[in-house]
């Protein structure tokens, strides 16, 4: 799928194998989440964001420069709670100013494994219904979107349910592109992803692993990597 980016950086690829482990400590989980997020990051906005002259300024020793800024200007980060919050700082510091943070709070439901959304602070959205997977594709008049590219982060896309949903979500807000960011997906999960919008979203995925288990973990996949996170047992 021309819209998949799946990374073939080293460094990423032997992170993502500790990140793997049973043994990675809670510190060492938040870290490679963060330095994974990095690499990615940086390969996809060498592509997603453009630089522009933005204005004049001087060095230290008086000599003036072309000041440069990216465009679009006006981004937002959002991640997908909870496992998301996970990724922002990262993604915030590689951008050269700091940008909205907007959540997403969905959930899979344990048995059906289709997401519930339960949080959405998007500015100017209507709140249309708590469950999926059948979100609203029209653009509703006040829907008027505070940003023209959304970054979206969610370390994982496992079934892809919930990361469909939040890619209609964004697409009903209004945005014009979004470029989502995970550490792993599996084969069905990024194909489901990725065609919920072909035109308006790129994945940007640090590996894919081939299957989900019955209770939708990707194998051999990251474990719940909420939990592992934040040492908290959430709802699936």
């Amino acid at each position: 799928m021309a819209n998949v980016h799946i990374s073939s950086h080293p460094c990423l690829q032997a992170k993502l194998s500790q990140l793997r482990s049973h043994t990675a400590t809670l510190r060492e989980t938040k870290g490679l989440v963060s330095e994974i997020t990095t690499i990615l990051g940086v390969e996809a906005f060498a592509t997603a964001l453009q630089p522009k002259v933005s204005g004049r300024d001087q060095t230290p020793l008086g000599i003036e420069y072309d000041t440069v800024s990216i465009t679009p200007s006006n981004l937002a980060i959002v991640p997908i709670l909870r496992s998301g919050l996970g990724m922002v700082e990262a993604v915030n510091d590689l951008l050269p100013t700091p940008v909205p943070i907007y959540h997403l709070g969905l959930f899979r439901e344990r048995v059906s494994l289709q997401p519930v959304e339960y949080y959405n602070n998007l500015p100017f959205h209507t709140d249309h219904s708590t469950a999926f997977p059948n979100p609203p594709t029209t653009t509703q008049p006040e829907n008027k979107a505070a940003a023209t590219l959304a970054i979206l982060v969610d370390p994982v896309i496992a079934t892809g349910a919930t990361a469909e949903a939040a890619i209609r979500l964004l697409r009903d807000w209004g945005v014009q592109r979004i470029v989502m960011l995970s550490v792993l997906a599996s084969e069905a999960g990024i194909a489901r992803a990725a065609n919920a919008w072909p035109e308006g979203v790129e994945l940007w995925v640090g590996a894919v692993d081939g299957r989900c288990d019955e209770r939708g973990m990707i194998v051999p996949g990251l474990g719940d990597i909420g939990d592992r996170l934040f040492i908290a047992i959430g709802k699936s």
